[in-house]
């Protein structure tokens, strides 16, 4: 079954008429024999509209129980199990109650249209989810239920239904759309003649925006390549020149006398990427055209008119604005121009207006040099080679080796000429052809010393001559800029092999970034620039480099990236074939800037997160682990001061016992929350020194039985470098949860050995043990294993021996047992892996 058909219809404001309309739709289409039915209908108490619902199939509606109140919303199943042909649903944009089956009605109608139902909707433009602040800056209301505007531009069908302000006024102060207790303030308030207005011209625009999509497509789809001139679309070509500014304010005054017309400013690149445009003009105007409302886009091609008439054509333009050429006048000898060449070949469909301006006829100034590429020094020999070397030869030729004959003259000549091609390019070696014609003219043609040539054969030998030397010279000088342009290209495929290898990677340092992209382009400062939109100052994101700049109006470069932020760059101007690369490395900026908040974001999401679990645990822990010895304290205490009971010696003494038993737990308990706090807040500052391990851990089992534990400690061992006090906290609450977890008549096996420059503490008991995918979950805080049961402890022990241990540059983990149960091993550094600390002390040091 196919999807079905969504029509729309869609109004500028409540009381339009949609919900008529789409009643009337109804009525119209269940003449002509469709099966359609009423999923949901508001009418508003608005009598023509309940009036409109007589005649029409209504689907009950659900009853949802919310916070002791009853409300209905549409029945999604119902009118699935219905099946009608086409179903009406009000309000597309509308929220359902807590509880329904979607979150949004026009997700219940995403799923009547999967049915293959089609459904007849209404919707206001202010609810359209892009335009909720151009509503709330015009209203000054701002719209909570909002429909996205992907939702509305998949419709099949969307009709508007449009009403002058007045007569909306109209229709309200004689009731038709709200209850004459709201129409005073509703006149006054949202629904003023302005507001209305705007609204009006929103829906307008969004609409006739739908409709040029609908033109597009079908200009595509039947390949339509002549101008439709159904709308003003004027496109402005660019130079990149400072002419371009004049062009574009022209054309926003040619579009503001068309009631919806568009500027769209174009600029050509040769695919080469080689240009003499300014990247910083390009970027002004670029700026220039969005302040005024156009678009800004950029085109490659070699052909500019070519290129500049398909991109026009391709946008259904009915206008094109151009400058008169800044050319010389004795160039278009050459060539007529890219203006010319536009408005000649433009055909009947397209407008071209050509502009006067200030820069017109002033030339454009001279290419960058070719040869430049090859380096200074390589011209200058160059040039050297190119008109020292025939003079040298005419000396040496004339003077030392006479009668060599022309054919070798002209040969060592060429020879020179080829040089100079060879270290300055093309410009020398032209320089060298023509001085040696002349000196192989002058000296070696007869007649001698004049320039003359009597023998024709002499003229062709020195035409063939000239021919060759500016053949060669153009060969080697193309194949100079051929091994630049390649490696270029090579050095900006290994930038951007970077950038991508960075990406995947996941490289998060926007400072090395930002450092290595000034130390490509060897530019004294780069800065990322940011701010929350057009009308707030700029923010630095991040920086590289001495006297970074805060506006990218006073950079060399600036880089757009985005609407709202930039890329500056101070030192010097950089040629246009440069901005490739450059917009590489903004667009990476950007990136890695996101991916540095995301981290951040995440990592404070997490350290939330583990606070709140904490936070819950220790809750937890005060709620039951504290309280359950506060009562049994509590309730012996009680039972001591109570005068109605005669207490025996024996009774008295086992309620103090209790009491002394609870108040150890307690203890311990607050103990090891203050040190899971000390932990967690770095205040644990550990005091090293050299120690004996068989004096430390003795102390440690002062708070288990006697008889449960067996030590073997020898007293080879070589001393340990640890805190003393650290070290007997870790011990104790690895022995006691040692010693809780053992069988009954099992005793824990608390022993030691050297290994290398670290000693070993072994903790073994008997127990159940621990499988291995929980090993290291058993030392986060609030952990206890498997049925541990709740008057146990809080699980922060081994939490707390964990942190204690590697603050003291130990290491603790848990190994199984042989046989059956769990053995902790604590590694502790001797004095020779560990430095001791210095003899002054820490205030905040623990002992």
């Amino acid at each position: 079954m196919g999807r079905g058909k969504l029509r729309i219809y869609l109004g500028a404001a409540p009381g339009v008429g949609k919900t008529y309309a789409m009643l009337s739709e109804a009525h119209r289409r269940i003449e002509r024999g469709t099966d359609c039915v009423v999923g949901f209908v508001e009418h508003h108490s608005r009598p023509r509209t309940e009036v409109m619902l007589h005649g029409l199939e209504l689907i009950g509606r659900r009853e949802i129980r919310y916070r002791d109140a009853t409300f209905t919303e549409m029945d999604v199943d119902a009118i699935l199990a219905r099946r009608p042909a086409v179903a009406l649903v009000d309000e597309l944009a509308h929220t359902n109650v807590p509880g329904s089956r979607n979150a949004k009605r026009w997700q219940d109608v995403e799923e009547l249209l999967q049915a293959g139902i089609d459904v007849v909707s209404t919707v206001n433009i202010q609810h359209l989810e892009s335009l909720g602040d151009v509503v709330e800056t015009i209203t000054g209301v701002r719209q909570r239920e909002t429909v996205p505007d992907e939702v509305a531009r998949r419709a099949d069908q969307i009709e508007l239904v449009d009403m002058s302000p007045q007569a909306l006024r109209r229709r309200m102060a004689h009731g038709n759309v709200y209850k004459p207790d709201k129409v005073d303030a509703a006149l006054s308030n949202y629904f003023r003649p302005g507001n209305l207005t705007a609204l009006r011209e929103l829906a307008l625009l969004w609409v006739a925006d739908r409709v040029d999509e609908y033109l597009q497509q079908y200009r595509g789809e039947h390949n339509i390549r002549s101008t439709w001139q159904a709308r003003e679309r004027i496109v402005v070509g660019l130079t990149g020149g400072p002419e371009g500014r004049t062009l574009i304010r022209r054309a926003a005054r040619l579009a503001e006398k068309g009631a919806g017309g568009e500027v769209l400013a174009v600029y050509i690149a040769a695919s080469d990427g080689l240009t003499s445009a300014s990247p910083k003009e390009l970027a002004v105007q670029r700026t220039l055209v969005e302040d005024l409302g156009g678009t800004f886009h950029h085109v490659i091609g070699d052909n500019i008119p070519d290129a500049l008439l398909e991109f026009a054509r391709g946008v259904n333009a009915t206008q094109i604005v151009l400058g008169v050429s800044r050319r010389r006048s004795w160039q278009s000898v050459f060539s007529p121009g890219v203006s010319a060449t536009v408005a000649r070949e433009s055909g009947p469909d397209l407008d071209v207006h050509i502009v006067t301006h200030d820069e017109a006829a002033k030339g454009r100034g001279l290419p960058v040099a070719r040869g430049a590429r090859l380096g200074r020094s390589r011209i200058i020999w160059g040039w050297l080679t190119g008109i020292a070397g025939p003079a040298l030869l005419t000396v040496l030729l004339s003077q030392v080796v006479p009668d060599l004959g022309l054919a070798n003259d002209m040969l060592l000549f060429l020879t020179s000429t080829v040089a100079a091609a060879l270290l300055g390019g093309l410009l020398p070696a032209l320089a060298s052809a023509a001085f040696g014609s002349l000196l192989l003219n002058y000296y070696f043609t007869p007649p001698l010393h004049e320039f003359t040539v009597s023998d024709p054969k002499n003229i062709v030998a020195i035409a063939i001559f000239v021919g060759v030397a500016v053949s060669v010279a153009s060969v080697v000088d193309l194949a100079a800029r051929r091994t630049h342009q390649a490696a270029r290209l090579r050095a900006e495929s290994e930038i951007l092999s970077f950038l991508a290898g960075s990406v995947l990677r996941g490289e998060n340092s926007l400072d090395a970034l930002l450092e290595r992209l000034r130390e490509t382009f060897a530019m004294q400062c780069v800065v990322l620039l940011e701010r929350t939109s057009d009308v707030d100052p700029w923010t630095t994101a991040a920086s590289v480099g001495t006297a970074p700049v805060s506006r990218p109006e006073d950079a060399d470069v600036d880089l757009p990236i985005g609407e709202n932020m930039a890329l500056a760059l101070t030192g010097r101007v950089l040629p246009a074939e440069d901005r490739r690369v450059l917009a590489a490395f903004a667009a990476q900026a950007a990136v890695v800037l996101d991916r540095q908040r995301l981290v951040d974001q995440a990592e404070k999401s997490r350290e939330l997160a583990e606070a709140n679990r904490i936070r819950t645990a220790l809750l937890a822990a005060v709620s039951h682990d504290l309280r359950t010895p506060l009562a049994g304290i509590k309730a012996s205490v009680t039972s001591l001061r109570s005068a109605d009971v005669e207490w025996s010696e024996e009774d008295r003494a086992e309620l103090l016992e209790g009491i002394e038993d609870g108040a150890d737990r307690l203890a311990a308990l607050i103990g090891n929350l203050l040190d899971m706090s000390r932990l967690n807040t770095g205040t644990v500052v550990p005091l090293i020194r050299e120690t004996d391990l068989d004096e430390v851990v003795p102390m440690a089992l002062g708070g288990v039985p006697e008889d449960s534990v067996d030590l073997d400690i020898p007293e080879t061992l070589p001393m340990v470098a640890v805190d003393r006090g650290l070290l007997e906290r870790a011990v104790a609450n690895i022995v006691e949860n040692a010693v809780k977890y053992s069988p009954p008549g099992e005793s824990v096996l608390v022993s030691a050995s050297s290994l290398r420059d670290r000693v070993e503490l072994r903790v073994v008991d008997r127990g159940p043990g621990v499988p291995d995918e929980a090993k290291d979950r058993i030392f986060e805080p609030f952990q206890r294993h498997g049925d541990a049961p709740r008057g146990a402890g809080v699980g922060l022990g081994l939490a707390v021996a964990r942190g204690f241990t590697e603050a003291i540059g130990g290491t603790l983990t848990a190994e199984d047992t042989p046989g059956g149960g769990l053995t902790m091993v604590l590694t502790l550094p001797t004095p020779g892996g560990t430095p001791p600390a210095p003899a002054e002390l820490p205030a905040s040091a623990v002992t």
